[in-house]
C-alpha cells in the first residue's frame, strides 16, 4: 500500500511507538492561575479574594458559588473548602505603573510581554506573574513577594502598619507540597476555633445559671417560707377561734370572751392613733386655751 512514485517511507511512519505526552506551555499555565479566577475561568477584576490554600478568585464568583452550591458550575472543587465569606480575605493589592491595559495591542503590530502583570510588590517592585512567590497576609489582605519579606524581617506589614506573624502569611498558587501545609494548618485551625466556641457556649450558660439563680430563689426555700406562713396563719385562725380555756365557741351562738391580748392591742392601736392625730391642728391639744389667747387691741393714728 501506498510507496508509488518511488516514495521512501521511513521508519517512524512505519512504526507506531509509545505517544508523547503533552506538554503544558508554562507561560499559558502561568497566565490560567495568575490572570483568572480558579472557580468561574473569568478575568481577575477587583474586587480580588484569596482562600486559605492560595487561591484568587473574583468576589463575585465566590458569592454566587456560595447563594447557589447546587447549580452545575465546572471546577467546583476548587471550592469546596469555602463554606463562608469569612473564609476567604479580600486581597490589598499594589497596581502595577508599567501596565497598560488589555487593549494595547489591538492591532498587532507590537510586542506584547506575556509576563506582564497588573500587579507588583511594593517593597522590591517584582511583577506578580508567577515567577516569584508572593504571599498575602491574612490580617490585613496586603500582599508581597517573599523576597521582600526575607530581606526587610519585620512584625509590621510594610503597607498599612498592622501587626503580624509568620503563621498569617498565605503563599499565593504554590506548588502541591505547600498547598498540603496549608491544608493541615487551615484543618488545625478550624478545629481550635470549634473547642473555642464551645467552650465560650459553655460558659455563657453558666453564667446565665448563676445570674437566675441569684435573681430567683430556689423553690425549696420558697415551699419553706410558705410553709411557715400558712402555719402561722393556721395557728391565729385557731387561736381566734377558740377561747382563753382553749374550747372553741358553742353553736349556740355564744361568743368566746376577748382575751387579755388582744385589749393590749387594741390599747396600742388607739394609742397610736392619738398620736398620728396630735400632728394636725384640728386636734385638740393643738388648739389654744382662753387663757393663751390674746386680745385685739387697735390703734388708731389721731390718738395724741
Amino acid at each position: 500500500m501506498g510507496c508509488d512514485g518511488g516514495t521512501i517511507p521511513k521508519r517512524h511512519e512505519l512504526v507506531k511507538g509509545p505517544k508523547k505526552v503533552e506538554k503544558v506551555d508554562k507561560n499559558a499555565e502561568l497566565a490560567a492561575k495568575w490572570k483568572y479566577c480558579a472557580l468561574s475561568q473569568e478575568k481577575l477584576r477587583r474586587p480580588i479574594v484569596a482562600c486559605d490554600l492560595g487561591r484568587l478568585f473574583n468576589k463575585d464568583a465566590v458569592i454566587e458559588y456560595l447563594l447557589d452550591k447546587t447549580a452545575e458550575r465546572p471546577n467546583t472543587e476548587v471550592a469546596t473548602h469555602i463554606r463562608g465569606i469569612k473564609d476567604v480575605t479580600e486581597l490589598n493589592l499594589t497596581d502595577n505603573p508599567s501596565w497598560e491595559g488589555e487593549g494595547r495591542n489591538t492591532k498587532g503590530d507590537r510586542y506584547e510581554d506575556m509576563h506582564c502583570s497588573m500587579f507588583i510588590c511594593p517593597v522590591v517592585g517584582l511583577e506578580m506573574n508567577g515567577k516569584h512567590k508572593f504571599c498575602y497576609l491574612q490580617t490585613c489582605g496586603c500582599v508581597f513577594s517573599e523576597r521582600a519579606l526575607k530581606e526587610v524581617k519585620t512584625e509590621i506589614c510594610h503597607k498599612c502598619g498592622d501587626p503580624f506573624q509568620d503563621g498569617d502569611m498565605v503563599v499565593l498558587n504554590g506548588p502541591k507540597d505547600e498547598v498540603d501545609k496549608l491544608m493541615k494548618r487551615m484543618v488545625e485551625k478550624r478545629a481550635k476555633a470549634k473547642t473555642k466556641k464551645s467552650k465560650k457556649s459553655k460558659g455563657s450558660e453558666s453564667v446565665s445559671k448563676t445570674s437566675d439563680s441569684k435573681e430567683n430563689p430556689d423553690s425549696s426555700q420558697v415551699d419553706s417560707v410558705e410553709g411557715k406562713t400558712s402555719t402561722q396563719t393556721d395557728g391565729e385562725s385557731s387561736q381566734s377561734e377558740a377561747g382563753p380555756s382553749g374550747s372553741a365557741s358553742s353553736s349556740n351562738g355564744v361568743k368566746s370572751p376577748v382575751g387579755p391580748g388582744s385589749k393590749r392591742s387594741i390599747q396600742a392601736m388607739e394609742e397610736k392613733s392619738e398620736v398620728y392625730k396630735s400632728l394636725f391642728t384640728s386636734h385638740s391639744s393643738a388648739k389654744r386655751t382662753k387663757a393663751q389667747t390674746s386680745n385685739w387691741v387697735t390703734h388708731t393714728p389721731y390718738h395724741f
